[in-house]
Formats: structure tokens, sequence, C-alpha cells
């Protein structure tokens, strides 16, 4: 026995001209280009979970078959923060004021690992996930976008031995650590901002992956990772905030140390730079996006 719909579909009259019956025509389907300065955001709120799937799959593979795990998110910073010690404190005597050189070195070192970290993995992330992009369709932006968010996992880590050499050395922590979020959040909007212009040209041009480990080493030096920005001269300060990490590591040391508070002026800089690579890096990925299937 049919169903009461089924019955009622099967003895619908069909479509007649002068009495002739005639073939419904089909549903027309318009397909509409979207705008080329449209910024492609509401793809990431429609993909959320695969978002979200992706940003776990690439904190799984960071770790997957090694011996001492997530150590290694601490054993890199205190090696580099070693280093910084003995050749920038101890050789080169430079001064940090009240602050024990060890946790300014170190202090200086999360954020830029959080930064390079996220945008060592962003560059790389659409060549590594090719079959993906190949096969299925989806917003490309989730890819970068994803392997950012993933680098979180070793500054937390991290921070933790942070929060342990400050107490050692006997820093108090006051209401400006609430402050580390925001400047975790201007650290991976930094990264996205400049991933989002390399991932991109990385598809057609496979030299950027070559490169950028020596831009980001030499991009450190150009921050004040081990040197405080006091040494910077004052006539050259809003032109050293071009640098958006120069923002970043400031606000980030006096959240947790203290001392004199970062330049507003700088900051300022800093944040616009940011924003217009991240406003420019939307776009420019936008419309190269079209083309990776086929590129990569």
């Amino acid at each position: 026995m049919t169903s009461t719909t089924e019955q009622e579909s099967l003895t619908q009259p069909q479509l007649t001209v002068e009495g002739t019956p005639v073939i419904a025509a089909a549903p027309v389907t318009t397909i509409i280009a979207r705008r080329p300065l449209s910024l492609p955001l509401r793809g990431l709120w429609e993909f959320r979970e695969l978002l979200y799937f992706l940003t776990w799959r690439d904190i799984k593979v960071r770790y997957k078959q090694t011996a001492i795990g997530a150590a290694w998110a601490i054993i890199q910073p205190l090696v580099t923060m070693v280093i910084f010690t003995a050749v920038f404190h101890r050789v080169a005597r430079i001064d940090t004021g009240s602050v024990p050189y060890p946790v300014f070195a170190f202090a200086g070192l999360l954020p830029w690992n959080l930064f390079a970290g996220a945008l060592q993995r962003s560059i790389q992330s659409l060549v590594s996930s090719a079959p993906l992009i190949t096969k299925v369709y989806f917003p490309r932006l989730v890819v970068p976008v994803a392997a950012t968010f993933a680098a979180t996992v070793d500054f937390l880590i991290a921070f933790g031995v942070l929060i342990v050499m400050a107490v050692w050395y006997g820093i108090g922590l006051t209401w400006r650590i609430a402050l580390v979020p925001a400047v975790v959040g201007m650290a991976l909007l930094t990264a996205l901002a400049v991933g989002l212009w390399l991932s991109a040209i990385n598809v057609k041009y496979r030299d950027v992956g070559h490169a950028i480990p020596f831009v980001i080493q030499a991009w450190m030096f150009a921050s004040p990772v081990a040197y405080p920005t006091g040494l910077v001269p004052e006539r050259w300060q809003l032109l050293y905030g071009l640098n958006p990490m120069v923002g970043v590591i400031q606000l980030f040391r006096w959240a947790l140390l203290g001392g004199q508070a970062p330049d507003t002026g700088t900051l300022a800089v800093s944040g616009g730079v940011t924003v217009l690579l991240l406003l420019g890096g939307l776009l420019f990925f936008h419309r190269m996006e079209r083309t990776f299937a086929d590129t990569i």
C-alpha cells in the first residue's frame, strides 16, 4: 500500500498545452561568482567542524612517533635561552634592568616561537594537504588557519615553564597577565597575515618553503627577542615598529614582567601593519585559491 503522499504525487495532473501533455522544465541553478574584493570569512564558520578536525590533526601529527613528545616545546626555547644568556648577557653585557636576563630572554622567545611556528606551518599547509585539496571542495582558507591555531599547544606548554621561572626569580605576577590571551591572538593574527601571502605563493613557487627558515632567523634578530627595545635609537622607534612582532613582544613582556609600559606609538604602528597585512592577505589568498587544485 502506498502512502498518502505517494498517492497524491502519482495522481497529480500533468502540464498540458492545448490538451497535449508536456514534460515539466527542470529547475535551473544559477552560479554567481563571488565579488573579487569579498573576504572569504563566511566559509570558515560554515566549515568550522572541518577547521576543528584539521587543527586537531596537525596537533597529533606534530608529536607522532617522537620519543619525548611535547617536551620539545620546552627544550627548544630553553636551549635558545641558555645560548642568548651566554652570548648577549655574559659577553655583550646587555642590560635588562631589574629583570633577570634568563627570564627576559625566555619571555621574548615564547611569543616569537609561537609566531615562527605558526608561520612555518601555515606556509607549508597547502602543499602538505594537496591530496585533500585536489579531491574535495571546501574553503581553502580553512587549511592555513588550522595550521596556525595548532601552534598554540607548544606555547601553552612553554608558558607554564615561564611562570615557574618568574616565581623562582621572585617576579610577582599582576593583573596584567590577563592581557596574555590578547597578545597570543595578536601573534597568531600576525603569523596568519604573513602566512596567507606566502602559502598562496608557495603553491606555485616552492622556493618559498626553502627560503622561509632563513627569513625567520633574520626576522628574529630584527625583533626585540634577545635585547630590549631601548637599545634602538629613539628616532628609529616608529620605523622599528613597522615590524609587527615588536609590539607583540613588548606587550607580552610588560604583561608578565612589568617594567616600563610599551610605547603606544610603536604598538599602534605594529598593530596597523598587522591589520593591513591580514586584509591584503585575505584578498590575495581568495584571488589565488581558485587555481590551487590545478597548480598544486
